[in-house]
């Protein structure tokens, strides 16, 4: 995802600083990883010079002066181009997950192989525990829930992979080091 495509999304609704829009992002995708604020400056310092945003203004409350930014016509194409844009699956079916296996045998063998399955499983259970809390908290929006959803699917599916690997794990070692 492109934290540039989010600001222009979160600026569709009207001019924001980027205090506003570090906010905005944070409580609109909360299972996201929260923005940094010299992540959303250096965002909107390349969106403007790309002449996807404009200075819409400065004002100043109690603290620093502020500048807000505002979609450019520019920036509302882009913005749309992207949202019809499809996105392709993974094109490799490595991951950091399949490459500690391989790693693992390389380094250590089946037992540490099998041993950092183990020990991941565990991470991946512990997590969809916690997800699911989220989603049947009291108070929890739809948002949230989709969220954990979209998560809890992909944790799922891990763990299917983890589960048939560690099956497959002495068969893999032979092939891994022959």
């Amino acid at each position: 995802m492109s934290t540039a495509h989010v600001l222009l999304g979160l600026l569709a609704g009207g001019p924001r600083h980027g205090y506003d829009l570090k906010r905005a992002h944070d409580d609109r995708l909360p299972q996201a990883k929260p923005l940094a604020y010299g992540q959303v400056y250096a965002t909107l310092g390349r969106l403007e010079r790309d002449g996807l945003v404009a200075q819409s203004g400065q004002d100043q409350e109690a603290g620093p002066e502020r500048t807000s930014y505002e979609l450019t016509e520019l920036g509302r194409e882009r913005l749309a181009a992207w949202l019809t844009e499809v996105e392709p699956p993974a094109p490799y079916v490595s991951s950091v997950l399949f490459n500690k296996v391989v790693v693992a045998l390389l380094a250590g063998g089946t037992d540490q192989a099998t041993g950092y399955l183990t020990a991941q499983r565990v991470a991946h259970m512990t997590r969809m525990r916690e997800l699911t809390a989220t989603k049947t908290r009291p108070g929890a929006s739809v948002g949230d829930v989709v969220a954990a959803d979209y998560a809890i699917g992909h944790l799922d599916a891990d763990l299917r992979w983890l589960q048939t690997t560690l099956a497959r794990v002495a068969e893999l070692q032979k092939e891994v080091t022959s």
